[in-house]
């Protein structure tokens, strides 16, 4: 019981996510949902898939469908009554991955997995729904950005995870900690410009571009109906 609210709690975050994206790009509301949709269950989608788990879990539970919808259509009712400041995106984004990433993990953990393929699924989980919200949006995935902590938060929060569950802690209090790690370590890569080490090879031919200035969303402007 305890996976499934957290599941459900992930898709309604990612579904947040989607649905203010769609607001940015000025989609009408089947474009809304579609891209709520999308953003929501595409990552748990692909772990399905991978784990031949069938049929897929928001297929044979309407009520992922319905929490979509509730939390895609509460958000463009939301921001009717005022303007969103753009760092909104990124704060649900964030908690959408630290809430997949660990989910997903504990999906794999059920499903029998080895460690390191749990926190590959996690991360897959928890980055890939938002990677197609960016690609449908036209932007480049957060997960591919210059320095980006993404795919990165997400396997160190997993690893956390898996490490003190297998060490005795409840799952509860593990699934936190988890889930906060993840989210941490993103929004410091969007506050701070925290990033990972860049890979360069600098040549004649080839010169080395400029570091970029931020990781965060680039929007000037705050986010409005």
């Amino acid at each position: 019981m305890y996976l499934y609210v957290l599941d459900l709690v992930g898709v309604a975050v990612f579904a947040i996510s989607g649905a203010l994206a769609a607001g940015r790009r000025r989609l009408d509301l089947i474009g809304v949902l579609v891209l709520a949709a999308v953003t929501a269950v595409g990552g748990g989608t692909i772990r399905d898939v991978l784990l031949d788990r069938h049929p897929i879990f928001w297929l044979a539970d309407a009520r992922y469908l319905l929490v979509i919808i509730v939390a895609a259509v509460a958000t463009v009712l939301y921001v009717r009554w005022g303007r969103v400041p753009w760092i909104t995106l990124d704060v649900a984004d964030a908690l959408g991955l630290a809430l997949f990433s660990v989910a997903g993990t504990q999906v794999a953990e059920r499903a029998g997995m080895p460690a390191a393929s749990c926190v590959l699924l996690g991360a897959v989980t928890g980055a890939a729904g938002g990677a197609i919200r960016d690609v449908l949006t036209a932007r480049v995935p957060a997960v591919l950005q210059h320095g980006s902590l993404y795919a990165a938060a997400a396997i160190a929060g997993t690893s956390l995870y898996l490490i003190l569950a297998r060490l005795g802690l409840e799952h509860s209090a593990a699934s936190l900690a988890g889930m906060a790690v993840v989210a941490a370590l993103r929004l410091a890569a969007i506050w701070w410009g925290l990033t990972l080490p860049v890979f360069e090879v600098r040549t004649a031919e080839l010169p080395v571009p400029p570091p970029a200035q931020s990781n965060a969303v680039e929007a000037p402007d705050d986010l409005h109906s």
